[in-house]
Parts: C-alpha cells; structure tokens; sequence
C-alpha cells in the first residue's frame, strides 16, 4: 500500500487499548497537532498517551484537533503514520520516535516543510522545535554509580537493554557502562540482551541467565525500565535466586516502588513519561511561544532508603 494511500488512525488513548478507533469531526480552523506515539506496549507509553490526551481534552478541545497514531513499535509503520499527519495538514507534530536513525528524514520533511516538531523521551539525529525529556546520560551514569556502590566495586552485571537503536536505549547503555568502567572497573558485564522495553522478553532473558549463571556468578540485572526489571524479578523469584541477584530498573512504576519496598529491587530511577508537558508546550508553540531547544525533567533514585517517600506516587 503507497504512502498517500495508507489510512491514518485517529485514536483516543481509550481507543488505542481497546485496539479501536474513531475519526472526529474538526472545525477548519482549529489548530492541527498530530502526536505520533512509538509503541503502546508498556504502561509507561500507555501512561505518556492517555495524561497528554486528558489534558487536551480538558483545556484545548475547543481549540485544536489532536490526531494520535500508534506505530506498535514498528519505524517503518511510524514513519508512514508521520507522513500521513503532514498529509493532513498539520501545523504540530509531537513524536516519540521508535528509533533514531530511521525516524530522522521523515521529521526532517516536517521540519524543512514548517511544522513544529516536538520529540518526547526519544530524539533524531536531526535539529527539531523542542526536545522534552529527563536526562538519559544522567540517569545512565547515576545507575551506574549506584550498582558499583551496591557491588563494593567488584561483581558481574546482565543488562536488558531496550529497543535497539532507540536514544533512549543508547544513552542508558553508553552512560551505565562508561561510568561502571571508569568509577569501578572491578565489576563486569557479562550477560546483555535486548528486551524492547517489554516485561516478557526480559523475562526470558532472565530465565536464560538463571541457568547460564550458578549462583554467585551473577550479581546484578540492570534493565533499562521497570517493567523489564520486573520481569527479572518474576524469573529471580520462580527461581528462588532473588538473594543473591539485585535489580536495578529505570522509570518510577508503583509496581517497581512496593517491589522495593518488599526486597525484591535495589532501585529505580524516575523517568518522566513527559504528560502533560507534551501537549502544554505543543499549545505553548501554538500561542507563538518560543521554547528552549531541550526541556529537561526531573529524575530521582529510589531505593529503600526513600521508597517510602515514593510509594503511592508511580504509575
């Protein structure tokens, strides 16, 4: 099917679980915004979609059009629903992009073509309007400072990393291993795979270290996100190996928080899901407002030194 054939999905974050959609009806001259999410496999994405789409529907409704499309982790599936939006008329693209590399030409023509371009969590390895995040190389290198502290400075590590390709996902491995090198080069990674920010690959990635590594050979998971780690710890407890194995994940889910609250994770560290923020600076550009190149969020460790500051807050 070409480009311009394909059919674009208008989609309510309802709609999206419930793998339905509906086509509103806009008034010509509403704002145009279209919101090209990657994937909607993990709660963390599910979260990002429905809390941007509740802020609109709450504030900017009568305003603007908001059309969302789901590439279902697919780049290529992405980049046509991104050409279908400019097809469209938008004047606004919000993305969070599946990967880099393969989503850059296409908000490139956005970009070259005059329409804003906020990108979420993820970035292209081209210049946008705005680009609106938590600090990925922080959050890389403070969860590397927190295993070599958790290891006294010697031990072995399995990592999960998320989607291949993904900013997200290189910041998180680049900075966690250039920090573990530097500040404690005694501990090692022995074991890593790639578990696209999915609980269930991580967790048969989990049971296949399990039996590649007898106890005491293995000392730390570290997953890219929560729901990752949690699929370790899943594999850990089936195994009763969660003594003497410690998991480290990324993201602040309730789950994770009373995981650590119960012993069963080390840490985690907070990862803004950027909702709001998404659609109040596409509103924002939409106003005329010039925003900085990069929003960055806050991010915080949580470990059972504080969990209980943040119980009750995740997603």
């Amino acid at each position: 099917m070409n480009t311009l054939g394909r059919t674009v999905l208008v989609l309510t974050a309802a709609a999206l679980l419930a793998g339905t959609a509906s086509v509103p009806t806009i008034a010509q001259d509403k704002v145009k915004i279209g919101f090209s999410q990657g994937t909607m496999e993990s709660s963390w994405r599910v979260n990002m979609v429905e809390r941007n789409k509740k802020w609109f529907d709450e504030n900017i409704a009568d305003k603007a059009e908001l059309t969302i499309t789901n590439a279902e982790n697919n780049a290529s599936k992405q980049v046509t629903d991104v050409e279908g939006l400019l097809a469209s008329g938008i004047e606004i693209l919000v993305i969070s992009p599946v990967t880099a590399d393969a989503l850059t030409p296409v908000v490139k023509q956005a970009m070259d073509a005059g329409v804003k371009v906020l990108t979420l969590d993820r970035s292209v390895n081209t210049p946008v309007t705005s680009h609106i995040g938590a600090d990925n190389i922080l959050i890389g290198n403070t969860a590397g400072k927190f295993v070599c502290e958790l290891l006294g400075g010697e031990g072995t590590v399995g990592e999960i990393q998320g989607v291949a390709g993904a900013s997200a996902t290189v910041d998180r491995h680049d900075a966690f291993n250039a920090t573990i090198a530097k500040e404690c080069p005694g501990v090692k990674v022995v074991a890593d795979g790639i578990g696209d920010y999915v609980r269930e690959p991580a967790m048969r990635l989990a049971e296949d270290w399990i039996q590649r590594f007898p106890e005491g050979e293995l000392d730390v998971i570290y997953a890219h996100n929560d729901g990752m780690a949690l699929g370790a710890v899943a594999a850990l407890e089936a195994a009763g190996r969660l003594d003497d194995v410690k998991v480290v994940g990324i993201d602040g889910e309730e789950a994770a928080y009373q995981a650590i609250k119960d012993g069963k994770m080390a840490a985690t560290f907070t990862y803004h899901f950027v909702a709001p923020e998404g659609m109040m600076y596409a509103w924002d550009i939409a106003q005329g407002k010039t925003l900085d190149a990069k929003i960055v969020l806050p991010t915080a460790q949580i470990d059972a030194t504080n969990v209980d500051e943040f119980l009750g807050t995740g997603f």
